[in-house]
């Protein structure tokens, strides 16, 4: 399978490129090959526009990859397509040129930075038929997959979840950092937020969202403590936590290749549209109520 890039700048696209095109790499994936990319960058985004020049010399001279002038070449010379800039305010746009040529997408986090935003992609894919999905590589890491699989203490009743949440002024409030604690609360509680309230002072935020089944999530971000993620997830006969960057945490990179290559063979999307749509609404909501420190409905 002859797979294609649109944006270099970000950490995933060395990730991805080596797990696709170096067969000695210990997560090697057989049967796609990274093959050719559209470098792209944000010229307002410093984090983009500094990284757009070392890593797609990198991909080219390390691991072969053919640069390509335009977005339409890759849809062109590609089966499926990454879509890993890593500025969320492009992503509608760039799958605006990709969408009519109905080759399998992903799309890294987040979707996009508004909820009108990501509308307007799945409403792109559905006209075109275009399967996509977007999610950050924390949903399929060992130890959440495992947390999550081990249901001896019964029905999930909510979640806490807690990580880094540094700011950029370009992607709003808890769409940078925010999105990889919000991806953990929904691979735990799925759909079904009807109200968020969020609190913050200047080292530390705090986000509350309520099921309308009576499950309550949160999410606590730090701006002075660590760069793990951890999640506790109560259960109808207890709690139980993990650290999501520990052991086989980096098989998530290899766990969300995999399935998008399983997708791009004609499988369903691992992670639905609509579940997609409602995580950014929260974090909107969430940026909302940051501001207001009142509830906000979904």
């Amino acid at each position: 399978m002859q797979i294609g890039m649109v944006g270099m700048d970000t950490s995933h696209s060395r990730i991805f490129a080596a797990l696709l095109n170096d067969e000695s790499h210990p997560l090697y994936i057989p049967g796609g090959r990274l093959l050719c990319g559209y470098p792209g960058g944000s010229p307002d985004f410093e984090l983009s526009y500094s990284r757009v020049k070392p890593i797609s010399s990198e991909l080219q001279e390390r691991y072969g990859v053919e640069l390509l002038d335009s977005i339409e070449e890759v849809a062109e010379r590609s089966h499926a397509i990454l879509l890993t800039s890593v500025d969320g305010r492009v992503h509608k746009e760039q799958f605006s040129v990709l969408a009519p040529y109905g080759k399998p997408v992903f799309i890294d986090k987040p979707l996009a930075v508004s909820s009108e935003d990501a509308k307007v992609i799945v409403e792109l894919a559905e006209r075109y038929g275009t399967p996509f999905f977007s999610s950050s590589m924390l949903r399929f890491g060992g130890p959440l997959v495992a947390l999550l699989g081990d249901e001896s203490a019964g029905a999930i009743l909510g979640a806490d979840c807690t990580g880094p949440l540094d700011l950029q002024p370009t992607q709003p409030g808890l769409f940078w950092y925010g999105i990889h604690a919000a991806e953990m609360l929904y691979a735990a509680l799925g759909e079904g937020c009807y109200s968020v309230r969020a609190v913050r002072n200047d080292t530390q935020e705090w986000v509350v969202g309520q099921w309308k089944d009576g499950r309550i999530g949160t999410i606590r971000g730090n701006r002075t403590g660590g760069s793990d993620f951890y999640i506790v997830l109560h259960r109808e006969r207890g709690s139980n936590g993990i650290n999501a960057l520990g052991a086989n945490y980096s098989a998530g990179h290899q766990q969300l290749l995999k399935n998008s290559i399983a997708m791009a063979r004609g499988g369903d999307p691992p992670v639905r549209p609509s579940l997609t749509l409602e995580l950014i609404r929260f974090i909107e909501a969430a940026n909302e109520s940051r501001v207001s420190g009142a509830d906000v409905r979904l």
